[in-house]
């Protein structure tokens, strides 16, 4: 018996494979030549927005995350910790 997990894994993987030879018999399906742009366009549209949307993410998380401390304070903090561990 398989766990819920492995039955949507194996659902996605049938619906991948079936996507994929979907995908590839319609984009040489001579009687569809009329959307082989948009079989190749759309795609690679979706992939360069998802690419320009992770480099936002990242400029947006640099942008806005304050900087770390020096590592001068953080050695004269333990200093001054290791210090008042000895008293």
């Amino acid at each position: 018996m398989t766990s819920r997990d492995q039955a949507i894994g194996g659902l996605i993987c049938t619906l991948c494979v079936a996507v994929a030879i979907a995908y590839t018999i319609a984009l040489f399906w001579p009687a569809l030549e009329a959307i082989r742009l948009w079989l190749v366009a759309i795609p690679v549209l979706v992939a360069f927005i998802a690419i320009l949307g992770i480099g936002a993410w990242i400029g947006w998380t640099m942008a806005t995350t304050p900087p770390p401390k020096p590592i001068e304070d953080i050695q004269m903090e333990e200093t001054e910790q290791e210090e008042e561990k000895k008293e």
